[in-house]
């Protein structure tokens, strides 16, 4: 199952010159760069360890292309992202969000539902790669 989270989640994966220049593209509207990574893709999971610190300085492409680089050689079997943040409202608003990086292997979620009184249904999203332990996931 392909996790769809984040801007351009429902096209193919980008090549790093389509990278290149959505990171650009942030550049240009002075956008912060963060690199973010996680091998817990739930949704509601929007805290994803942050890989280094935010590149508010970095004003070329190619440097936070080798700091990707390097994320994905550290964690190769995790999801990465691309996160651009606009400050320009005096606080730092994700303005573009993106998955450059993926596991070989995606399990999915399972989708328990649950009947309640009144006729309500509750249902509950785990995801089947949290079943092994942090770490261990996507081996």
């Amino acid at each position: 199952m392909r996790i769809t989270q984040g801007t351009f989640s429902f096209l193919p994966d980008f090549t790093d010159e389509e990278i290149k220049a959505q990171i650009q593209y942030c550049l240009d509207r002075d956008w912060p760069i963060a690199i973010e990574y996680t091998d817990d893709p739930h949704p509601r999971n929007v805290y994803w360890d942050m890989f280094g610190m935010p590149l508010f300085d970095i004003r070329d492409p190619a440097a936070i292309m080798q700091t990707l680089t390097e994320c994905k050689a550290t964690f190769p079997n995790h999801y990465i992202r691309i996160s651009g943040y606009d400050r320009s409202l005096g606080r730092a608003t994700t303005a573009l969000q993106f998955i450059v990086n993926r596991p070989a292997n995606e399990p999915g979620f399972h989708v328990e539902r649950q009947e309640m009184s009144d006729r309500r249904i509750r249902y509950t999203i785990r995801s089947y790669a949290a079943d092994k332990p942090s770490g261990q996931r996507y081996e």
